[in-house]
């Protein structure tokens, strides 16, 4: 739970300091009525200012109601910039190797997976300020395409192949609890709690 510490004699004209009330002439602490955000949300609060600042910074500034794939499309481009992984060349020796035995001139990339990820935490983002749905520009089908060239181009870049993981049915999970089940019963145990 979070607690908000109060003080008195403040000279400033603002009671919000990061997230904590004070209030003048007291010594009581008062429990905070906002929950604390999840690392998911913090993240995506920042992602969320991080484009809109990109947005307004462009020449002329643009509106997110004007916003479109090919907007996103250029952000992504522009994040490369900030990014850590190597994604060698084509006409790199190291091209298609894990684990490259010597350094080369290849460029820093954002990985695919960060993208992806960026990507959906935009998406919710757009929708809970107000954005439409069916008007999202992070779910423009350039955007999935361009996620998908990335990520094929990066696994085989970089020697990783990526592959979706299958999920296992229901019905495979009880059949395996009705046999750990069975087998409990007949060493004479009652409890499957380990299962």
């Amino acid at each position: 739970m979070d607690f908000v510490t109060t003080q008195g004699n403040l000279t400033s004209g603002n009671n919000m300091i990061q997230g904590t009330n004070f209030l003048p002439n007291s010594t009581t602490i008062i429990p905070s009525s906002a929950p604390p955000l999840s690392r998911y949300e913090n993240q995506k609060r920042r992602d969320w200012n991080t484009f809109c600042q990109y947005l307004r910074n462009q020449h002329p500034p643009l509106s997110l109601p004007y916003c479109s794939g090919a907007h996103v499309l250029e952000f992504l481009r522009y994040l490369d910039q900030f990014g850590k992984t190597k994604v060698h060349n084509q006409n790199c020796p190291f091209f298609g190797l894990q684990n490259p035995p010597a350094p080369c001139p290849c460029p820093l990339r954002q990985a695919w997976g960060s993208l992806d990820a960026l990507i959906g935490r935009l998406r919710a983002a757009y929708e809970e300020n107000g954005g439409k749905p069916e008007m999202n520009p992070f779910g423009a089908r350039a955007v999935r395409l361009f996620l998908r060239e990335v990520r094929d181009f990066q696994s085989k870049s970089r020697g990783i192949s990526y592959e979706k993981k299958r999920k296992r049915s229901s019905s495979t999970n009880k059949q395996k609890i009705a046999v750990a089940a069975a087998g409990a019963t007949l060493c004479g145990q009652t409890s499957i709690s380990n299962i």
